[in-house]
């Protein structure tokens, strides 16, 4: 058999080991039960995608693409009913935005102290702290910004006027939620940089400093960007924070100190109100949970070309 296999190609070796597999009838079991794992988030996925797009186009049958797309104004509960989709999305990429403006430095900053500055004790006892920040409810975050961030903090600075539901406080807390991702995916990027980097920048005579901002930060610059893209997925999909701290008006703003509604803060009030199954305020919530699908899913197709596209491999 060994003979065979040295003198042969790649794919007769494949074939013989294939051959070698099938004599033990046990594996066929072994491969039934591995497919069946493999197939059943394929066809989660599919039946997810069908039930989604099929409600869809059952609300898209009174609801006129045109003004789905075209009108300005969310307004499916009072009268007079308008479906204008930008409301939504506009508060969506609000609080995504600021949470983004607000993680990234701090996050990116953490990963380098981790990966260049502490040391591995240190390192090892202030990952795991940061990390668990991932595993807090977000529903504690969600009262936590009503009742801390927004009364006890932006409140004496902004005034008495700003809304006890408003964006900035939910993209604190968002800021909070994802910090764990981007500085630890970021750290971990930032470690697999070759040491051989590191020590020839210090013997062209560059500070810690320059090492880390122009020769590690550019090397694990599609980890960096993986992790950031990770968080704003999960951003994005965030739906406890975004309903409660950031309120239920849909408006078409970017302003951090106004009371916004983002797409699953709506599919949450709706989705836990007393709308009737199969009425047209039921069916819009698989029409905006359609929308938000697409955006993601071109988020993602953009986010795999750009981070394959600064792609760094070391040997």
């Amino acid at each position: 058999m060994q003979q065979s296999l040295h003198g042969s190609g790649p794919g007769a070796v494949h074939e013989a080991l294939r051959k070698q597999r099938l004599k033990h009838g046990g594996e066929f079991l072994i491969m039934g039960a591995l497919l069946l794992c493999a197939a059943v988030s394929l066809i989660t996925t599919a039946l997810i995608i069908f039930v989604l797009f099929s409600e869809s186009a059952t609300f898209f049958q009174e609801v006129s693409f045109r003004e789905f797309f075209l009108d300005t104004e969310w307004q499916p509960l009072f009268d007079p009913v308008s479906f204008g989709i930008w409301e939504l999305v506009a508060g969506t990429v609000n609080v995504v935005f600021w949470a983004l403006a607000l993680a990234l430095p701090i996050g990116l900053a953490t990963a380098i102290y981790l990966s260049e500055y502490a040391a591995p004790r240190t390192r090892r006892f202030l990952k795991p702290i940061l990390e668990s920040l991932a595993g807090v409810p977000t529903v504690v975050y969600a009262y936590f910004a009503v009742n801390v961030i927004t009364l006890s903090v932006l409140r004496p600075i902004f005034g008495d006027g700003l809304p006890i539901f408003n964006s900035l406080s939910a993209s604190i807390m968002l800021a909070v939620m994802v910090l764990p991702t981007i500085a630890s995916i970021s750290e971990d990027a930032m470690a697999s940089v070759p040491r051989d980097l590191r020590e020839a920048a210090y013997g062209l005579g560059a500070t810690r400093l320059e090492v880390a901002t122009r020769v590690v930060v550019p090397a694990a610059l599609s980890g960096i960007m993986a992790a950031v893209l990770l968080a704003v997925a999960r951003a994005v999909g965030e739906t406890m924070i975004v309903a409660i701290a950031a309120g239920s008006t849909p408006q078409l703003t970017f302003s951090p100190l106004e009371s916004i509604q983002t797409m699953t803060g709506y599919m949450l009030q709706v989705g836990l109100g007393d709308t009737a199954r199969g009425t047209i305020n039921y069916q819009s919530i698989f029409a905006v949970g359609a929308m938000l699908f697409l955006i993601t899913l071109l988020f993602n197709i953009g986010s795999h070309l750009l981070v394959n596209r600064f792609r760094e491999v070391y040997e």
